[in-house]
């Protein structure tokens, strides 16, 4: 059995959906210690300009010690949920697929939220409802630097350099720019809609 291990992220981006895909197993690492500049609280959209950074801002630990990503409180004091909800209105309002899904994905951005990684749970749960997606899914029980599965929590990491060359596919915004590869996989479903399971089974 193929099984791979995975930070949750906020709305993932297209190549930690495909490693989803084409996993029989995900394990979530959760007894991580949370770090910053990371797609655990942060994703890109495509928009008329260009990629833009949608950012879940975070209550920082006052001690200086490190938090558990598990630990994690979501800072509420900014309306980001607002924000991020209309730039997705913007940037997908004339997309083939976003009225498709709107319903579903607005309460995501409308009842509160608190714990960044049980967020990002559930955010992961309603997508694999929209795409399709069925798979075995654990979460760790501790930390392990040399895991027996497939080790993918680099993708978590938004400083690296992705070398992921999905085909691509007809963007919204694709008349002001060149193609964005590999986005947060809401790009891929707004604008393939239904075709995005077939996409992320596809993808190299």
């Amino acid at each position: 059995m193929k099984a791979i291990l995975l930070h949750p992220s906020y709305f993932p981006s297209i190549e930690q959906m495909a490693a989803v895909v084409q996993a029989e197993k995900v394990v979530f690492e959760i007894q991580d210690n949370y770090q910053k500049q990371t797609y655990r609280n942060r994703t890109f959209i495509a928009h008329s300009n260009g990629k833009l950074l949608l950012n879940i801002p975070i209550k920082h630990n006052k001690t200086g010690k490190r938090q558990k990503t598990k630990e994690v409180i979501v800072e509420n004091d900014f309306p980001w949920q607002e924000q991020h909800w209309r730039s997705l209105q913007s940037a997908y309002r004339t997309s083939p697929f976003f009225e498709y899904y709107e319903d579903d994905l607005e309460p995501l951005f409308t009842e509160p939220v608190k714990g960044l990684l049980e967020h990002n749970l559930k955010i992961f749960d309603l997508l694999c409802e929209l795409i399709g997606i069925e798979g075995e899914i654990s979460k760790t029980t501790s930390f392990e630097a040399n895991p027996e599965v497939t080790d993918l929590r680099y993708l978590v990491d938004a400083k690296r350099k992705s070398t992921f060359e999905p085909e691509a596919y007809t963007q919204v915004h694709e008349a002001n720019h060149a193609f964005l590869p590999n986005l947060s996989v809401l790009d891929l479903l707004f604008n393939e809609g239904p075709n995005t399971l077939n996409y992320l089974e596809k993808a190299p």
